[in-house]
């Protein structure tokens, strides 16, 4: 046993320059455990509740200081003394003094930032590495990374719809060799878009953000990469994310950079030749979050083929996840620490997706820290793949370093 000493919050700031929630906690035998929680731009409807303070006065009202006070006056005094070795019966607590069907009276961003820096205090603890903490001798197995290389939709200032392009290099042996051919590639395309004219800044998670003619010279693009960089479509594939729910409208999908308006059938259609033209093997959110007759016939016709990923549709949620799996719709699940707010919620809807088939995929947020649980997180659940963003900017590579240092130690 060993007892919690102290909790303490404080508001940072995220990689977009936004205020965040982050958590210090230390324990009686000194033990420490800190962690920042990170935050979406392109959020879904059933996510847990981010609590922002609304004051106009600072950061444009998107301050924390709500949040952190939550921590400090109302969870903190709760929790002394707690056996830091008690995560379940922690974050049960939390959620019943919330007591809100999605956080929104202490905030998912200040019940997340609890729950994560308690994890970490009691690997601490135990003097063992988070991964080997939370998933045991059976942690053994390093994600597949999916390098998101070229941003739009919410993510970039362009005219780009589709707002993640990632490659996969799922052919590739070790995570080491999955690193080097993603940078290598990310490194090419970034040459081509310069000799093209193309050149921009990047995105939100670290992707180049050309304007482009469509979503097909983007792909055009990073398949002449990946041949240039000496890689080919055997062993690095292309995973979309459409964010499709962002386009929703009346029924209808408004691709609001082209102005073109779409019925499901028709964004199905494209999906169906985009995959059949190009080495895709994951298509993220490609219908919006109660398009279910939609998702319904997305499954039916490219279940089989390649893997499709429920976020804005399953936000890291069992009760979302038992829907989609009852309606037969997608087979993964994108899963977002904060998009449920504990842990325990966590790897309830993990195993629950294991249990059915479903891929668990682990993924960052656009607004990101330094912070690398999700790298260990990945690790100790055996995930399949991980999505961190490109090899460019800290607080995406900060993820990608943490598992190189792990596979050394694995």
């Amino acid at each position: 046993m060993d007892k919690i000493k102290e909790i303490r919050a404080y508001e940072l700031i995220d990689s977009r320059g936004n205020p965040t929630v982050a958590c210090f906690i230390s324990t009686e035998k000194g033990a420490k455990g800190f962690s920042i929680v990170p935050s979406g731009a392109s959020t879904g409807v059933y996510e847990a509740h981010e609590l922002r303070d609304k004051d106009n006065t600072r950061f444009f009202g998107k301050g924390v200081t709500k949040a952190v006070e939550n921590i400090n006056e109302i969870i903190a005094p709760n929790l002394l003394k707690e056996n830091i070795f008690s995560q379940r019966k922690v974050d049960d607590f939390l959620i019943n003094l919330d007591g809100s069907e999605n956080k929104k009276c202490l905030g998912a961003n200040a019940v997340l930032a609890v729950s994560l820096a308690f994890a970490k205090a009691a690997a601490s603890s135990q003097k063992i590495p988070l991964y080997k903490y939370l998933g045991g001798e059976n942690a053994k197995k390093l994600p597949v990374p999916m390098m998101n290389i070229l941003n739009g939709g919410a993510h970039a200032s362009n005219n780009v719809d589709i707002q993640e392009f990632m490659i996969v290099p799922f052919g590739i042996k070790t995570f080491a060799e999955q690193m080097r051919a993603g940078c290598e590639i990310y490194a090419v395309l970034g040459k081509i878009l310069k000799e093209k004219g193309l050149i921009s800044g990047v995105g939100d998670e670290g992707g180049y953000a050309p304007s482009l003619s469509g979503d097909e010279e983007a792909l055009e693009l990073i398949i002449e990469a990946v041949f240039k960089a000496g890689y080919n479509t055997d062993a690095v594939g292309i995973a979309l994310d459409v964010a499709s729910s962002e386009w929703a409208q009346n029924g209808a999908y408004l691709l609001p950079k082209r102005n073109l308006l779409k019925t499901s059938d028709e964004l199905i259609e494209d999906y169906e030749n985009l995959c059949e033209k190009y080495p895709i093997i994951s298509i993220e959110d490609g219908l919006g979050e109660d398009d279910t007759e939609g998702w319904k016939k997305l499954t039916e016709r490219l279940g089989k083929k390649i893997n499709l990923v429920g976020d804005d549709l399953f936000v890291t949620n069992t009760k979302r996840l038992k829907m989609g799996i009852k309606e037969n719709i997608a087979n993964s699940i994108l899963v977002k620490l904060n998009q449920i707010g504990t842990l325990s919620e966590t790897l309830d809807v993990m195993e629950m997706a294991k249990k059915y088939g479903y891929k668990n995929i682990v993924s960052h947020r656009s607004g990101e820290s330094e912070d690398t649980f999700i790298a260990d997180l990945a690790v100790a659940v055996n995930a399949p793949f991980i999505k961190s963003g490109a090899p460019c900017r800290s607080d995406r590579v900060a993820k990608y370093n943490r598992l190189l240092l792990i596979e050394k130690e694995i």
